[in-house]
């Protein structure tokens, strides 16, 4: 069958299913690399009626992929410009995903913001890939509540 991605901001009704894949792909490939602590400060982080009140407050922007109607990807974005989830199931990595809700992301900023740079605070497994999207270290990697990241920025 072939693929029929599509991106757009997210939508409440897709909430429950986005942060089900968040929490799936982060346990596959990045709970590994964190201890106990961090696990439950990104599972606190991710909980739904959180994230909820995140949206409605205009703290947290989301913009989800979908591959025949199937979220397969997850965005979020918080202020200023800050990248704070970025998650493709398995199936469907290195087929372009990040990268293209990255740019509609970007595409989001340029016209409603003055914003200059994008930052993320990147885990241990996905560091690599954020080199692939133009992303560059600004500091060596630190742990935070349990959580490993190296902080890194591109511009917008």
């Amino acid at each position: 069958m072939e693929q029929q991605y599509f991106i757009k901001e997210l939508e409440s009704e897709n909430l429950q299913e986005a942060l089900k894949l968040v929490w799936k792909v982060f346990l596959e490939f990045e709970a590994t690399d964190y201890s106990d602590e961090g696990i439950q400060e990104f599972k606190s982080f991710i909980e739904h009626e959180s994230i909820k009140a995140k949206i409605q407050e205009n703290k947290i922007r989301m913009w989800t992929c979908f591959d025949n109607g199937n979220v397969v990807g997850v965005l979020a974005t918080r202020l200023p410009c800050h990248i704070c989830l970025l998650f493709v199931d398995k199936e469907h990595h290195r087929k372009g995903i990040a990268r293209s809700m990255l740019n509609q992301m970007i595409k989001y900023y340029k016209s409603n913001s003055d914003y200059s740079e994008i930052t993320v605070f990147s885990s241990p497994y996905a560091v690599g890939a954020y080199h692939k999207l133009g992303f560059e270290d600004t500091d060596n990697e630190q742990t935070i509540n349990g959580i490993r990241f190296t902080p890194m920025k591109r511009p917008l």
